[in-house]
């Protein structure tokens, strides 16, 4: 029974999904927006808050975290870089969600995830 188990299982084994995440997060980050599934989106929502959340706290121990999770390590670089000036007066709520239409193989709910 899976009775309060929130983590979305996205259809995955556990190694494939935490995958799928980390190569999510990842392009989001690269280029500011990804189109993907509603559930893709809202499972990614949480990674990317808090690999952002990471680099607002600019410590040494968060970017080794943030680079032991996003792909590439200059991406890292550039992310402590710049989210300090891009996201200091937020307190969360660094990505917008916006559906779009149903994708036409299979009808499933499709959305578009984009950093503020």
């Amino acid at each position: 029974m899976r009775h309060q188990c929130r983590t979305p299982q996205l259809g995955r084994p556990a190694d494939q999904r935490k995958a799928m995440l980390r190569g999510l997060t990842t392009q989001l980050i690269r280029e500011g927006r990804v189109t993907t599934t509603k559930a893709r989106a809202k499972a990614l929502r949480n990674e990317a808050e808090r690999m952002i959340t990471l680099a607002k706290e600019g410590s040494l121990a968060s970017r080794r975290r943030a680079i032991g999770y996003i792909y590439d390590k200059q991406l890292v670089h550039n992310l402590f870089e710049k989210a300090s000036d891009r996201y200091g007066d937020r307190k969360g709520g660094y990505t917008r969600i916006i559906r779009t239409v149903p994708r036409r193989g299979d009808n499933a709910e499709m959305a578009i995830i984009e950093l503020v």
